[in-house]
């Protein structure tokens, strides 16, 4: 059985859609029957990533937390996460 099962079958129009938008960002061309066998890894990899930054931007958290070390005493930490492909 299939790991890549859609949940929702009625969603399969707008993954497709999304595919072929993030091969088009990258410059790989995709055949339209479904069959890309003939893709090397790092394109197919390089669309997978494009649909994976789509989804998920660069996102910046600030907040502030009580230091443990001085009580009542406040830092400021900035977390940035960015993802590589």
């Amino acid at each position: 059985m299939s790991k890549n099962n859609i949940t929702v079958p009625e969603a399969k129009a707008a993954l497709d859609k999304f595919k072929m938008q993030a091969a088009s960002e990258v410059g790989v061309t995709l055949n339209q029957n479904g069959y890309n066998g003939n893709l090397t890894s790092k394109q197919a990899g390089s669309i997978g990533g494009q649909m994976v930054n789509n989804m998920n931007p660069v996102r910046t958290m600030r907040f502030e937390r009580h230091n443990r070390i001085s009580q009542g005493h406040k830092i400021t930490v900035k977390y940035a996460f960015s993802l590589t492909v």
